[in-house]
């Protein structure tokens, strides 16, 4: 099947990706650590990889898809501390809070969800393997990882394991260092902290063997794509191929897919900047969740987004593009007027779909993607403009868009319900243009805007859209 092209991380070129299962790939994602609402740069990734795992379906591959929930970690210990509350009432509030923004962005669900604090188990196991092999040591109760016993340390970010001086050790679950460091597996038991009452002693896993013993269990040992920020790739990423390598023997991942950060206004996200979003701080400045959605996968997932407000507005007046384009066919569709079939437009259609799978498959170039979508619309609307097509063809043309946005996933089918008053002001001016009653037309078109209704007059008859 493929001739589809990834760019990989661990070998810092393009190549073509060739699943493990023939037409069934198995991809693991780092999902959120629950302690807080997600932020719009937080979505950078998850919509990547939503437009990855869409792309793969559309391909005809089978998708096994798993995204982790951490639920116990330094952050969330530290809030429940906070809040003299346990770290399952910080976690289930965020985690509901999660999957409503999965929904309001129409982020596909993944076929797993696996929470850490429901797989310690399996942690213990991996950490067990790893002490068998003498990669591990202990000191004060808790249990690290030797990095300079797995070899191939380093090969995914470059940071090699004979920076490690003797002794040197981290135990916080992230860490911002440019030279490998000794990693926690298991930390001991501290007071106030949750902790597991296991064979290794009273504590809790370190942040990096989670994804490993979960990604492990649910999609084998050997697997055909890992995703994330760019900020994962080290240490998070390349501690879990150490641990996962060191305790099978066998390679853990073979293609290694990662973003890049989301910018607002040229900088980092902070919140002493006044500058950190969540989705829900878009939605309340009025910002459509589909725009938001369009704004960020019309990016390429290996570029820099700059997000601004100026950005989010372009954003949702090319989606609206779409939307009206969407809505002018299915207008065709509900018209009782034959038309007439276009050959130019057939073509067009042919054209759109073939450029925006090649482009797809050049690493998931989404802009030159879009931009072949928008210069379908463009020719297309030209050609209705000429005169009323086909219905079938309206259908054909629909058909191929609903194939589209299999992957951006941005069309919404939107029905609003007028109220009696706006369906008879509607029909009064329409009765009003009619007569050449056009100041009076006019006033209620003014009318109907203060209520939030835009009319469009167009050769197919008044097309309106909620505001």
């Amino acid at each position: 099947m493929s001739g589809i092209y990834f760019y990989n991380t661990e070998t810092n070129r393009k190549e073509e990706f060739v699943s493990i299962e023939p037409d069934h790939v198995r991809m693991y994602t780092c999902g959120p650590t629950v302690y807080d609402f997600a932020h719009i740069g937080n979505y950078r990734a998850y919509l990547f990889e939503d437009v990855l795992r869409r792309y793969l379906k559309y391909r005809g591959y089978k998708v096994t898809h798993v995204m982790n929930l951490t639920d116990v970690e330094d952050k969330i210990i530290r809030k429940s501390q906070e809040q003299n509350c346990t770290i399952f009432d910080v976690t289930k509030t965020y985690e509901a809070a999660f999957f409503e923004d999965l929904d309001s962005l129409c982020i596909e669900r993944a076929e797993h969800y696996p929470k850490a604090t429901d797989h310690v188990p399996e942690m213990i196991d991996l950490i067990k393997k790893l002490q068998e092999k003498g990669m591990t040591y202990e000191k004060d109760g808790s249990i690290y990882y030797r990095v300079n016993m797995f070899k191939d340390y380093g090969r995914l970010s470059g940071n090699r394991p004979e920076t490690v001086q003797a002794g040197a050790r981290i135990d916080a679950d992230e860490y911002e260092k440019e030279e490998a460091t000794d990693f926690v597996l298991w930390k001991s038991r501290k007071e106030g902290e949750h902790f597991w009452q296991t064979e290794l002693g009273e504590g809790r896993p370190g942040w990096h063997i989670e994804c490993s013993a979960m990604a492990m269990k649910l999609l084998g040992s050997h697997f055909d794509i890992h995703c994330g920020g760019e900020d994962n790739i080290f240490p998070h990423h390349e501690n879990e191929i150490a641990q996962s390598e060191g305790a099978t023997g066998e390679r853990y991942v073979n293609y290694w897919l990662h973003c890049r950060h989301l910018l607002v206004d040229g900088e980092k996200m902070s919140k002493s900047k006044g500058n950190f979003y969540t989705l829900r701080d878009l939605m309340n400045k009025g910002f459509h969740p589909m725009a938001i959605r369009f704004f960020i996968v019309a990016s390429h997932y290996r570029t820099p987004v700059n997000l601004t407000m100026e950005g989010l507005h372009a954003a949702h007046a090319s989606w609206s593009r779409i939307m009206d384009f969407h809505g002018r066919l299915k207008e065709i569709m509900q018209n009782d007027a034959e038309g007439r079939r276009s050959d130019n437009l057939d073509e067009e259609r042919t054209q759109c779909l073939q450029r925006f799978k090649e482009h797809m498959d050049d690493d998931l170039d989404a802009p030159r993607a879009v931009a072949a979508v928008f210069d379908f619309i463009r020719e297309a609307n030209k050609i209705m403009d000429e005169g009323p097509i086909a219905k079938i063809q309206a259908q054909e043309i629909l058909e191929a868009l609903s194939q589209i946005d299999s992957v951006l996933g941005v069309i919404v089918e939107e029905e609003f319900i007028l109220d009696e008053e706006i369906e008879r002001l509607i029909q009064e001016r329409h009765e009003a243009r009619k007569n050449k009653e056009f100041a009076k037309a006019d006033a209620i078109r003014d009318q109907l805007t203060e209520q939030g209704i835009i009319l469009e007059d167009t050769r197919d008859g008044v097309r309106w859209k909620r505001r």
